[in-house]
């Protein structure tokens, strides 16, 4: 008998109980056409294995479900899916948020269990085999990222207070938030803040207080989508207008280099001498120049100019305290 036959017998059975009509071994086999043995063994393996909360009712003679909350774990569920999940969870060890990820496994573990044991599969046998580590990258409060999620999805404004490490100031916001994104390990929000009646990059770790609020946030309609947002700048960096940037990487480097994406609209062009030209644009030149000083002497701007001569000025200033 096929797994999918069987399971129609467990969804048959489910849903007469659910109905409130207090089925039996004898009418489950009545309705398959199967041995009362073989009806019993099913009803059984509902309770025990797929973990089916049934009791029996000897007045009316038929099963009930004491908590009619319960349903059956979904037929597409098998190891290739569980194998799936685990990895996702795994993957969202970056959230700041335990509760979420306390969630997950515990949806997991559930999910798991409830499997028939040729499917089952331990979320934990992931866990052993694949991890995630980040370096450098911003810790967030895990009550702002909760506030944020929720405000995210809600379509709820908050109050913010926000700092400004390049000015060293903090200020009071009314933002909505609209996306949320994590780039580099660090996690950003974008949000349509009020102040400046427009979009807005707000990296929560620099988020020093988060509040509800009841005020009304009026969308400018001449905002741009998200995809284009995010597209327009380089990695999460916000500015004016794009520049495109070409940066020549030696050939020791190029093949390495060439593995890699650092924007998604950016064209790559290797040289007879092995040399690697890459080519992206860029609205702001703060996160690209630390990028190019990680690299060395092996790479040089060849445009823009502006660029070149801010990659300099850095490199004679770095000069000065060695």
């Amino acid at each position: 008998m096929s797994d999918k036959l069987k399971f129609e017998r467990f969804i048959w059975f489910h849903g007469i109980v659910k109905s409130g009509r207090y089925p039996n071994a004898r009418s489950l086999a009545a309705k398959f056409e199967i041995s009362s043995r073989t009806a019993q063994r099913t009803i059984e393996f509902m309770r025990d294995r797929v973990q089916a909360p049934l009791e029996y009712d000897f007045h009316h003679r038929g099963y009930y479900y004491p908590d009619n909350t319960y349903e059956l774990p979904s037929l597409w569920f098998n190891e290739d899916n569980i194998a799936a999940l685990s990895l996702a969870v795994r993957l969202a060890s970056t959230i700041p948020d335990t509760d979420v990820k306390n969630k997950l496994c515990t949806l997991l573990e559930e999910i798991s269990r409830r499997q028939a044991p040729a499917e089952s599969m331990s979320w934990r046998d992931i866990s052993e085999k694949i991890s995630v580590k980040n370096i450098e990258y911003a810790q967030v409060n895990q009550k702002h990222y909760a506030e944020v999620v929720s405000a995210l999805f809600q379509n709820r404004p908050l109050q913010i207070t926000y700092y400004s490490p390049h000015t060293d100031k903090k200020t009071e916001r009314t933002v909505l938030p609209l996306h949320l994104i994590q780039y580099m390990g660090s996690w950003h929000m974008i949000a349509f803040c009020e102040l400046r009646n427009d979009m807005r990059n707000f990296a929560l770790s620099r988020i020093r207080s988060v509040s509800r609020t009841d005020h009304t946030v009026r969308l400018s309609r001449a905002l741009p989508s998200i995809k284009d947002f995010t597209r327009k700048h380089f990695g999460i960096i916000q500015g004016g207008k794009t520049s495109m940037i070409c940066l020549e990487f030696s050939a020791s480097v190029s093949a390495w280099i060439g593995e890699q994406v650092w924007h998604p609209e950016q064209k790559v062009t290797i040289r007879k001498n092995g040399s690697l030209l890459l080519r992206f644009p860029v609205a702001d030149f703060k996160e690209l120049i630390r990028r190019i000083l990680s690299h060395g002497s092996h790479v040089k701007v060849r445009s823009p100019k502006k660029l070149a001569d801010e990659v300099k000025a850095e490199i004679k200033k770095m000069g000065k305290i060695y």
